[in-house]
């Protein structure tokens, strides 16, 4: 199926943070799907739980400032994934063997996403949403 039927993407933390991070050899296809937040024919969105990750990673790795620079640039080319109690409720009483994956899954759900991007599909066994690899979403372009 060619990508043009996936317009709303959820980009999972790690995804965003090989990007940030510029870790290998991950950072060439995360940061290419990445990208697609400048183009009009993509919704990249994230949840707040990802920022959360994203600022506590950002900042081990440089520092504060850094980190909250990062979370502002992301708050302004994504759409962030409010997290609310329906949400968590759904994700605690869900089939999913991790928490935090249910949670990334449901805010995912919540958001209309019509494909998850991630470097662990692994994850989302239970997911009724496609579910790529940053390589595996671009080689549907």
């Amino acid at each position: 199926m060619k990508s043009m039927a996936y317009k709303v993407l959820f980009i999972d933390s790690d995804i965003l943070l090989d990007t940030i991070l510029i870790r290998q050899p991950h950072f060439n296809y995360s940061a290419e799907v990445v990208k697609l937040a400048d183009n009009n024919a993509y919704t990249l969105c994230a949840s707040v739980h990802s920022l959360l990750n994203i600022h506590y990673a950002t900042k081990r790795a440089f520092n504060e400032a850094l980190a909250r620079q990062a979370i502002l640039v992301l708050t302004e080319r994504l759409n962030i994934i409010k997290e609310d109690a329906a949400l968590i409720k759904q994700a605690a009483g869900s089939d999913f063997s991790d928490f935090e994956d249910a949670v990334q899954y449901y805010a995912a759900k919540s958001a209309g996403a019509d494909a998850i991007i991630t470097r662990n599909i692994k994850d989302y066994k239970q997911a009724t949403i496609p579910v790529f690899t940053a390589e595996q979403f671009l080689r549907t372009l």
